[in-house]
């Protein structure tokens, strides 16, 4: 018996309870035995409401987590086969995810870790925030950071921070998330590349027969210009690549009508308990509406708009379903 029965059936219990007692209280003649029952009466309602609350709440859980198994469905699609099919053939690299604002960068980097990633967020996590300080003239200051977020302080050389990250990846996944790299200067992203990533993949290429572990490192941009710097990235895995040259994942496109009407019925058949199945039928009209209502498929809007459907706030939603 799971909670949510358990909590049933103890208000079912408490129900009885008080239809009993308020049967009782018609038939009392003395006012203690009428004062008594009445309060008895008050403190089973009590009861009874935190038990309300507490199924209501978990029904409010069970239903957010089935609609974000829902939205884990929709689109993206290129960019995921395009990850799926470099996890196949190698367990290091580099990858840049890219698209206007509000594309969902952050939705897709947190789909690929936890749902296709082996060990999914287990391991170390290094997640940088690059809007923060990569704005600044000096480089250091990213160093800095680096060097904090992986133990060492704050006067260490890219190449000891490589070297702590590679004595980590030896016994765990390693997963390195620089969110904002829109915010950096061109040449600080290269040299973020040359001074760190680079001497970590090379080093690591050369044992990787010898452990299980897989080191990835994401390039999370938010603008959609980082994409552009072709120089930097290869979109195919060739047999002449090398880790250390990061990998463009195709760009983040709107939703097309398409995309959701294959959605909304995959919604259909297995999700069917969310309150877009009460409309499915009428699905050339919702695709409609979910279009009009997100600029015409904003990925991130969309999101919006079919939580506001659901009974639920995306952006409330989000902080909790996002884990990196």
């Amino acid at each position: 018996m799971n909670q949510r029965e358990e909590l049933q059936k103890i208000l079912n219990l408490l129900e009885e309870k008080i239809l009993f007692l308020q049967k009782a209280k018609v038939t009392a003649i003395e006012a203690v035995a009428l004062f008594s029952l009445q309060k008895q009466i008050e403190e089973a309602e009590g009861e009874r409401y935190k038990i309300i609350q507490q199924i209501e709440h978990l029904a409010s859980v069970a239903w957010s987590e089935e609609l974000y198994r829902a939205l884990l469905k929709l689109g993206y699609r290129e960019q995921v086969r395009s990850f799926l099919k470099f996890l196949k053939a190698q367990s290091i690299g580099a990858f840049l995810i890219h698209g206007l604002l509000d594309y969902g960068q952050r939705w897709l980097l947190n789909r690929l870790v936890t749902q296709h990633i082996r060990f999914g967020t287990m391991g170390k996590m290094v997640r940088i925030e690059l809007d923060r300080i990569g704005r600044r003239r000096d480089i250091s200051c990213l160093w800095r950071e680096l060097g904090g977020r992986v133990g060492l302080g704050r006067q260490h050389s890219p190449t000891e921070i490589a070297e702590r990250v590679f004595h980590w990846w030896k016994t765990q996944n390693v997963i390195l998330v620089f969110h904002d790299v829109d915010c950096m200067p061109e040449g600080y992203l290269q040299e973020l590349l040359d001074e760190f990533w680079l001497p970590l993949a090379s080093q690591a290429r050369e044992v990787v027969s010898q452990t299980k572990y897989q080191l990835l490192m994401f390039l999370v941009d938010y603008e959609g210009c980082v994409g552009c710097q072709d120089t930097m990235f290869v979109e195919q895995v060739e047999p002449t690549w090398e880790p250390r040259v990061p990998i463009k994942l195709p760009i983040i496109n709107p939703f097309c009508d398409r995309t959701l009407t294959d959605w909304l019925e995959t919604v259909e058949t297995e999700f069917n308990t969310l309150p877009l199945v009460e409309v499915i039928y009428q699905i050339e009209d919702l695709v409609k509406e979910i279009l009009e209502n997100s600029e015409n498929g904003v990925p991130e809007l969309a999101f919006s708009e079919i939580c506001h459907r659901c009974g639920c706030n995306w952006y409330e939603e989000r902080e909790r379903w996002l884990k990196i």
